[in-house]
C-alpha cells in the first residue's frame, strides 16, 4: 500500500474502497470482502445510508480499529454548527467507533461555515483525526482555506481521465489540500472502459483498463476510492502497485482530458436548485416519519 501524508501529519492510504451506491443489503459483505483483500481505507457518507453496515463489517472483520482509515461525510441538511456536531456523533454510533479518521463536508451549499466550525472543534477534541471538504471548486476551497481557523486537509472531487482536475489540483497543492477522487472511473461514462487509447496502454502492461486508470491517478498523487460489488473486481482494483506507467504513457493519458464534468456542475443554478429540492424532500419525509411514529 502507498500512503499520502496530510497537512497535519496523518497518513492516509492512497487506495481505498468506496461504498457509494452499494445497497444496505450488499454493503456489509462488500466491505468485508474489501478488508479481506487488503483494503484498509473505507469511504462512506451519511447520504449513502449504509454507515451502519460499514460499521458492522469493520467489527466482524476483527481488524484492529487503528489499522483502518475510515471516512464519512456530513450531508447538507445537517449543516450548521449544532446539527453537524450531532450528526457526526450519530455517524460514530452507526459506524461503531469512538473516532473517525476523516470527516468531509459533502457539498458546498448551505451553512457550510457553521458546519466547518463544528468539524474544527471536533478535530481539536480528538473525535476526528482529519477534516476536509468534497465538491468544493477552487474558488470556494480558497475561500474556506483562507478564512477558517483550520485549512481543509482533503478535497474529494470528481476526477478521472475525462475530467482530470489539473487546475484544481494546482490550487489544492498551493493550500496544502490533498486531492481525492470520487468516481475515479467516471462510472464508465463516455465509453471510458472501452477507450482505445487506454486499452492500448493496458495491453502493454498486461493490465485492465481500470487498473491503468487507477495507476495513472496514483502516480498523479491522487487518493482513489474505486467501488465494485464484485470480489474479482475488488481484487483487481487493489492490484495496482506492481507496475508503473512511463512518462510517455502518463502524457498520453493527460491528452484525454475534456476538462468538464461527466455528471453535473456545482456552479449551475439548476443543479443548486436540485440539491435544495432534495434536501427539502428528505426533510419532509423525515418529519412525516417522525409524526407517524409519535402518532
Amino acid at each position: 500500500m502507498e500512503y499520502v501524508t496530510l497537512s497535519n501529519g496523518v497518513k492516509m492510504p492512497q487506495l481505498g474502497y468506496g461504498v457509494y451506491q452499494v445497497s444496505k443489503d450488499e454493503c456489509e459483505r462488500c466491505v468485508l470482502d474489501a478488508l479481506k483483500v487488503g483494503y484498509r481505507h473505507i469511504d462512506t457518507a451519511q447520504s449513502y445510508f449504509n454507515e451502519e453496515e460499514v460499521g458492522n463489517a469493520i467489527v466482524k472483520s476483527g481488524i484492529p480499529r487503528e489499522e483502518i482509515f475510515l471516512t464519512t461525510k456530513v450531508w447538507i441538511e445537517h449543516y450548521g454548527y449544532e446539527q453537524t456536531r450531532k450528526s457526526v456523533c450519530e455517524s460514530m454510533l452507526k459506524l461503531k467507533v469512538n473516532y473517525i479518521d476523516l470527516v468531509l463536508l459533502h457539498q458546498p451549499f448551505g451553512d457550510y461555515y457553521g458546519a466547518w466550525r463544528a468539524l474544527e472543534d471536533m478535530y481539536a477534541e480528538g473525535k476526528i483525526r482529519a477534516i476536509g471538504i468534497s465538491n468544493f471548486y477552487p474558488d470556494r476551497m480558497v475561500d474556506l482555506a483562507s478564512f477558517a481557523r483550520i485549512k481543509p486537509m482533503v478535497n474529494q472531487v470528481e476526477t478521472h481521465p475525462f475530467n482530470q482536475q489539473v487546475e484544481a489540483q494546482k490550487w489544492m497543492r498551493k493550500y496544502g489540500v490533498q486531492i481525492e477522487a470520487w468516481a475515479p472511473f467516471g462510472e464508465g461514462r463516455g465509453g471510458l472502459f472501452t477507450n482505445e487509447t487506454i486499452a492500448k496502454i493496458a495491453a502493454k502492461y498486461n493490465k485492465s483498463v481500470a487498473q491503468v486508470i487507477l495507476r495513472w491517478e496514483l502516480q498523479r498523487g491522487i487518493v482513489v476510492i474505486p467501488k465494485s460489488v464484485h470480489i474479482e473486481r475488488i481484487e483487481q482494483n487493489f492490484n495496482v502497485f506492481d507496475f508503473e506507467l512511463s512518462d510517455e504513457d502518463m502524457a498520453v493519458m493527460a491528452s484525454l482530458d475534456k476538462k468538464e464534468s461527466s455528471f453535473f456542475s456545482h456552479t449551475d443554478p439548476n443543479m443548486v436548485e436540485w440539491f435544495v429540492k432534495m434536501v427539502e424532500e428528505r426533510k419532509q419525509n423525515h418529519d412525516h416519519k417522525k409524526d407517524k411514529k409519535n402518532w
